[in-house]
């Protein structure tokens, strides 16, 4: 491929997206749950969902990955990219963070911290804007800033000396479980989860099947005349991996929180690590099924879901929130279940609502969600990530 070459757009990151932020969503569905429902027959099925979904910020940032060295590799690296690059960072990116991070801060202030001073609350809105601390959530564009401070240094690393890029994946797992044993026994940093060394092993995994994706591709596409030995032991593993870490991790917490149990936090890594980092390959096959399968319309639903994906990640737990303080007071009757399945489907349904009016009506909605394509345009690789 010769330099500047612009690759094919990719229908398949859409719908991966989607994948990624309905596990986000249902995560935070169902966090209320797994506290409050420990009594219930029904625990089981809401442990499950959240862990088992546990998937959106990790696949996000694999994507960002993904997308990024896909549609950069193949270009001359020179101080207009690199320009280019942080431009859009800081517009589709960092101006809708920042608004968020205020919008959230004034609601938790006003519900919890009325009581603090001005120079308090200046202080406390800093450190946090800096942090991505004004809600739980924001910390997924605090790693993601990181990486975009790392990404040109390895773009430019693996366009000069391209072998290195066949050691990237595992250099990644070092770097990562160096940086979370090392963390585990000195204690760098109490939230080891809010930096980039923490996912270095997706960001690699992204890098490189960003840059070989090309020829990588065939590989993903389950069909009938890409069967050879190979893929098939190849397809079968990756599954079996991923499901056994998937119900690994689920077990795990099951176990922990309905009885005590006591696990290493390594053992909790690890198998959060395997069963996220191989749905991302996982969700990119079932994208690939779906978009030659699937019912037109379920493809349409999912591309634009992928497409609202970062605006609806931003907006979500607003609705969460006010959806929480009507409670139904009834304990533990089939209308709670109803109750918080009722909190995914707002989510999704009023996010989306405000995201695509928001889009549609409101000038420079990029302020305010990020880059978003119009309804009904043919899908496209979008370097905005989604947001987890």
């Amino acid at each position: 491929m010769s330099k500047g070459t612009i690759r094919e757009n990719l229908s398949e990151i859409q719908l991966v997206r989607a994948m990624a932020i309905i596990g986000v969503l249902s995560v935070h569905a169902t966090s209320f749950a797994t506290i409050a429902m420990k009594e219930s027959n029904f625990y089981l099925a809401y442990n499950f969902f959240n862990i088992f979904m546990k998937i959106g910020t990790p696949v996000f940032l694999f994507l960002s990955s993904f997308v990024l060295f896909y549609s950069y590799y193949s270009r001359p690296l020179d101080k207009k990219l690199i320009s280019n690059f942080y431009k859009k960072r800081l517009q589709f990116i960092l101006v809708p963070y920042v608004l968020f991070s205020v919008f959230y801060f004034l609601i938790s202030h006003f519900t919890y911290y009325r009581d603090r001073s001005l120079e308090e609350t200046i202080e406390k809105f800093v450190v946090q804007l800096f942090t991505g601390k004004a809600h739980t959530h924001l910390y997924f564009i605090f790693i993601s800033v990181q990486f975009y401070l790392m990404f040109p240094l390895f773009l430019w690393l693996f366009k000069r000396k391209p072998n290195l890029a066949k050691w990237a994946v595992p250099t990644g797992f070092v770097m990562q479980y160096a940086f979370i044993i090392l963390n585990k026994y000195y204690l760098f940093t109490g939230r080891p989860s809010s930096w980039a060394l923490h996912y270095m092993s997706y960001f690699m995994l992204g890098a490189v099947l960003g840059i070989y994706y090309p020829k990588l591709k065939v590989w993903f596409q389950i069909q009938k005349e890409n069967v050879t030995a190979a893929r098939l032991t190849g397809w079968i593993m990756l599954w079996v991996i991923w499901l056994s870490a998937s119900l690994g991790h689920v077990y795990i917490y099951h176990t922990a929180r309905l009885n005590g149990a006591k696990y290493d936090s390594l053992l909790y890594h690890f198998l959060w690590n395997i069963q996220t980092i191989t749905a991302g390959l996982v969700a990119i096959q079932l994208s690939h099924i779906l978009l030659r399968h699937a019912w037109p319309w379920l493809t349409k639903f999912m591309t634009r879901l992928g497409e609202l994906s970062f605006g609806i990640y931003l907006i979500h737990p607003y609705f969460l929130f006010i959806y929480r303080r009507f409670p139904p007071e009834t304990g533990f009757s089939p209308l709670i279940h109803l109750w918080y399945l009722g909190g995914f489907v707002l989510a999704l349904a009023a996010s989306w609502i405000v995201v695509s009016l928001t889009v549609r009506w409101l000038p420079m909605s990029w302020v305010v969600f990020g880059k978003v394509p119009p309804a009904r345009r043919k899908s496209r690789v979008s370097e905005t990530i989604v947001s987890t």
